[in-house]
C-alpha cells in the first residue's frame, strides 16, 4: 500500500504587500479564572456604596440608628421613595425640577458659547491666541466656592439673586474653560484639507463646521457634553449662596435639609442621593453608544 506524504503548500503574497504575523495568546483556565476574580473583587468595590445606599434608603431611621445594626434590612419599606417628596425639610420635587432646568440650560450655553470658539482657535492663527488659550485655561483653576462672596454681590447688583438664570450662568462660565480645550484639541486633530476640500466644493464656513467637522469630532463634543452637565448637577457652593428660595435650589442643597443639628433623616438622605444618580447614570447609558460610534465614525472610508 503506497502512502501518500502529506504536500505542502506554499501562499504567493501579492508583490508590496507583507505578512503580518499574529500573534495569540493562549488563555489558559487559571489565567481566566485570576481575570474573572480581579474583575469581580473591582466590581465589588465600585457596587458597595451604591448597596448599602439602597439598603439604607429602605430601611426605618430607627433601624438605621441602632445600636446592633444590620447591613440588611429586617423589612423593605419602599414607601421611604414616596413619602420623601412630600416631607416638610424641602419640597423635592421642586428642587429636582431646578436641577434639571440649570444643568440642561447651562450645558446648552457652555455648547452654544464653546463649539465656535474652539473650532476657531484650532483653524485660526490670530495674534494673541496662545494668550487667549492660556486665559482659558487660568479660569479653570477658579472654584465657585472661592467666589460665592463676590458673586452674590454681582448678581444682587444686577437683581438676578436668587434666579435660576444666575445658576445658569455661573456653572456655564465655570465649565465653559474645560470644554474649549477638549473640542479645541479634537479640531486641532483633524486635517485642514478637509476642509479645504469642502470649501472647493462649494461648502461655505458654518456648513464646514456643522456638516464637515461635528462629525469628525464628535467624541470630543460628547465628552464636553457629559463632564459639563455632570459638573453642573453636582454644584454645590455657588447654589447655595445664591440661591435663598427652598424651591429654586438643586438637589445638592436640598440633600443637606435632611441632616439637623440633632437628628438625621438618613432613609431620606441614601433615597435623595439614588435618586440624584440616577439620570447621571441614565445620561451615560444613553451617551456610551454615540461615544464608541463617534470614535469609530470616519475610519473606514
Amino acid at each position: 500500500m503506497a502512502v501518500v506524504e502529506p504536500s505542502t503548500r506554499t501562499m504567493t503574497l501579492p508583490v508590496g504587500r507583507r505578512a503580518k504575523k499574529v500573534r495569540t495568546e493562549r488563555v489558559t483556565p487559571g489565567r481566566m479564572a485570576l481575570r474573572m476574580l480581579a474583575g469581580l473583587i473591582v466590581l465589588v468595590i465600585f457596587v458597595l456604596p451604591y448597596s448599602i445606599m439602597f439598603f439604607g434608603a429602605v430601611k426605618t431611621k430607627a433601624e438605621i440608628r441602632s445600636v446592633d445594626p444590620s447591613y440588611f434590612p429586617k423589612e423593605f419599606h419602599w414607601d421611604n421613595f414616596a413619602t420623601m417628596w412630600s416631607t416638610p425639610e424641602t419640597p423635592l420635587l421642586q428642587n429636582l425640577v431646578s436641577t434639571i432646568i440649570i444643568s440642561v440650560f447651562a450645558t446648552l450655553l457652555v455648547l452654544v458659547v464653546a463649539l465656535p470658539a474652539a473650532y476657531y482657535t484650532a483653524r485660526f492663527r490670530f495674534p494673541g491666541r496662545m494668550v487667549f488659550l492660556f486665559l482659558v485655561i487660568v479660569t479653570q483653576m477658579l472654584q465657585p466656592a472661592v467666589l460665592t462672596s463676590g458673586l452674590f454681590r454681582q448678581f444682587s447688583a444686577l437683581g438676578m439673586l436668587d434666579t435660576w438664570a444666575a445658576m445658569i450662568f455661573v456653572n456655564a462660565a465655570f465649565n465653559l474653560s474645560f470644554a474649549v480645550w477638549i473640542m479645541h484639541s479634537f479640531f486641532a486633530g483633524v486635517p485642514k484639507e478637509v476642509d479645504e476640500a469642502a470649501q472647493i466644493d462649494g461648502a461655505g464656513r458654518f456648513a464646514v463646521l456643522f456638516r464637515i467637522n461635528l462629525p469628525l469630532v464628535w467624541p470630543g463634543i460628547v465628552t464636553a457634553i457629559v463632564f459639563t452637565f455632570v459638573a453642573c448637577w453636582n454644584e454645590f457652593a455657588a447654589s447655595l449662596v445664591i440661591l435663598q428660595t427652598a424651591g429654586n435650589q438643586p438637589l445638592s442643597v436640598a440633600l443637606t435639609k435632611f441632616v439637623g443639628q440633632y437628628e438625621t433623616s438618613w432613609q431620606y438622605v441614601f433615597a435623595v442621593s439614588l435618586v440624584a444618580i440616577l439620570p447621571v447614570v441614565i445620561l451615560f447609558m444613553l451617551i456610551e453608544k454615540r461615544l464608541v460610534g463617534g470614535l469609530t465614525a470616519g475610519s473606514v472610508k
